[in-house]
């Protein structure tokens, strides 16, 4: 274990880690006109991560510092990371009360049957999920290891949580009851914002990510949240009723963050161009497809991460932007 601990700590990697952290800030500042290449290391493990914590993160620290050298790529940004992501898209949903289980290799979760405006906040000091959850960043930070990254499990944003709990009488009431709606997004963004809260107080800032650390890496201080289900909401919707909650995760982090997007979500950029919190937009599969309208439509101080497509490539991508604001996960094109 000494070993692990001198990989994990080595100061030359850290240097290495944060020259690379100090060029991502540089394509968030403007200051470069260069795309940023991203795609970090998160190994799988044997050890059970909701049932041996400390042997998951044991297994999984020993493995990063086997591929340690993978950092010392000067061109693409290779992070090591932990992260485990506990249930999948649904572990928010799991605190709420939900049932969660595996199918065919995924994660679902079943509406909880109650009508919207009905929900409650969790009692987080007696939800197992969340105890599970705690268990591995505290095995984390027991092992002091200054390098790795630690990334968190998938937070999701109130939106996605409400259409997990409530299904499509969720999005009906929208339209329909939206003082109801508005009721539910308040508490699941309360409870989102605690979980935020809990990771930020503990886990050094240089090391704590967001989900999908490997490839959604942010310089220090960045937030991020799930835009999936804003595919669902027309933009008078979006931007009377949810855009002022995701605005306020955001502002859980001192410099704001990111939305993931996969869906056709263009109608609300110019919402998100007025959200000050708002400074990364992370798009793969359809919205990758309208990268152009995003890098028009955004602030000049927005940055894109790009899950390259066989139709947006990263050539093609970086001719569309001239290669400023762009992050491009993956090294094929490097």
């Amino acid at each position: 274990m000494a070993d692990l601990e001198k990989t994990l700590c080595s100061p030359n990697l850290a240097e290495v880690r944060d020259r690379h952290l100090r060029r991502l800030r540089a394509v968030f500042s403007g200051s470069t006109s260069e795309p940023f290449y991203l795609e970090g290391f998160s190994p799988p493990v044997s050890a059970d991560p909701y049932t041996a914590p400390s042997d998951a993160v044991e297994e999984a620290l020993a493995l990063l510092a086997a591929e340690a050298d993978r950092m010392r790529d000067e061109t693409v940004f290779r992070p090591l990371v932990v992260e485990f992501g506990l249930y999948g898209v649904h572990f928010v949903d799991r605190i709420f009360g939900a049932n969660v289980y595996q199918r065919d290799g995924q994660w679902w979760s079943d509406p909880l049957g109650r009508p919207p405006g009905t929900l409650s906040a969790p009692d987080l000091e007696t939800s197992e999920t969340w105890r599970q959850a705690r268990a591995i960043a505290e095995a984390f930070l027991a092992r002091r290891v200054s390098v790795p990254i630690f990334g968190l499990p998938t937070i999701a944003s109130a939106l996605n949580i409400a259409v997990n709990l409530h299904g499509p009488e969720f999005l009906a009431a929208t339209a329909t009851n939206p003082e109801l709606a508005r009721r539910d997004l308040q508490t699941i963004n309360e409870v989102l914002i605690r979980l935020h809260t809990w990771y930020r107080e503990r886990i050094p800032a240089e090391q704590l990510q967001p989900v999908v650390a490997t490839q959604r890496c942010q310089p220090p201080g960045f937030g991020q949240l799930c835009g999936c289900s804003t595919h669902l909401l027309s933009a008078k919707a979006y931007r009377d009723l949810v855009a002022a909650f995701d605005d306020a995760l955001l502002r859980a982090y001192p410099n704001g963050g990111m939305i993931h997007l996969c869906g056709h979500h263009v109608r609300h950029i110019p919402v998100w161009r007025q959200t000050a919190s708002l400074r990364a937009v992370q798009m793969n599969d359809r919205a990758a497809e309208d990268l152009e309208a995003y890098f028009h439509g955004l602030r000049g101080d927005q940055v894109i991460y790009l899950n390259p497509t066989p139709i947006i490539t990263p050539k093609r991508a970086a001719g569309m932007t001239g290669g400023r604001r762009l992050v491009i996960v993956g090294s094929e094109s490097v």
